[in-house]
């Protein structure tokens, strides 16, 4: 039975890093990037460790095996991952339901990744559900950006009640969906 619950050690958060490296598209093929997903950044344990600290990412756990994660970030944090600087720009001027995001009271998911042992069993709509009830009391919605060409991470999002809110293109040609899911509702 897969437990869900706030990272709280160290081990945790090594196991969180282990599972990031394992999916990031330098250590996969392109076939598998396609077919299973990837994530995208690449945290340091200093970093995970520090944005754990307020209200702790949220982790799947079978038999003390990590099955999956979500990163919790606070804009607090946008300034530490400088390749998400643009992305916490753009949140402030979005708006959500007819509201502008920077009046909101929201958080990022900063990553959410399966093990591959244990994909296709719900874990990371478990993660969301989880980590939502956690969440809000203090948040009205969370929020995240996924890459058109993850279709794994695309569809999981959706599975998830996460709802559609802007879709720009880098210069590279690269697509983002931003998405964000409302905690007040069930």
């Amino acid at each position: 039975m897969i437990k869900y619950q706030a990272a709280s050690t160290r081990e945790h958060i090594e196991a969180i890093l282990k599972l990031q490296q394992a999916n990031l598209p330098k250590n996969i093929s392109t076939q598998e990037a396609k077919a299973q997903g990837f994530v995208t950044v690449e945290h340091d344990i200093e970093l995970l460790t520090a944005m754990n600290a307020t209200y702790g990412h949220q982790i799947a756990l079978q038999s003390g095996q990590l099955a999956g994660y979500a990163l919790v970030m606070l804009r607090d944090f946008s300034k530490n991952v400088p390749v998400l600087l643009p992305f916490f720009d753009r949140l402030e001027h979005l708006k959500w339901e007819g509201i502008t995001m920077s009046r909101l009271a929201y958080f990022v998911i900063g990553q959410l990744c399966v093990s591959k042992s244990f994909r296709g069993m719900g874990v990371s709509k478990g993660l969301y559900q989880h980590l939502g009830a956690r969440m809000k009391n203090d948040f009205q919605l969370m929020v995240t950006e996924v890459s058109t060409r993850n279709k794994p991470s695309v569809i999981a999002h959706e599975k998830a009640g996460f709802q559609l809110i802007h879709q720009y293109h880098e210069k590279n040609g690269e697509r983002w969906n931003v998405v964000g899911k409302n905690l007040k509702i069930n």
